[in-house]
């Protein structure tokens, strides 16, 4: 089998499984029908579970024992919490702060 038609296989493959995550709940919980009771439960709590996750993930490799002392993470952080607070967006605060936290090691905390 050639790279190519290996590769489009793969994404096809890829699409297909993507497609199926994202369409499968509607197809097990049309709209007329109801809701178990821990589907809704989870649907509420899990995007808060997820988020705290990722800020633990984000933070984990942090050194404030050595330069630059964690304060590019910090400020990000304070950034994006600071723009979700008064705008309410994720988006906004989550591309905001990556761009910050880039500018600041790329410029600003040179090693």
């Amino acid at each position: 089998m050639n790279n190519t038609l290996h590769s489009l296989i793969l994404v096809g493959v890829m699409a297909v499984v993507i497609a199926l995550t994202r369409f499968l709940p509607f197809l097990i919980f049309p709209e007329g029908r109801k809701r178990p009771k821990v589907i809704t439960y989870l649907g509420t709590v899990l995007p808060y579970a997820i988020i705290g996750m990722l800020v633990v993930y984000c933070f984990k490799g942090v050194n404030v024992l050595a330069y630059p002392f964690g304060i590019p993470e910090a400020l990000a952080g304070l950034l994006v919490a600071g723009l979700h607070i008064w705008k309410r967006n994720t988006l906004i605060s989550v591309f905001s702060g990556v761009a910050f936290y880039m500018v600041l090691v790329q410029l600003v905390f040179r090693t």
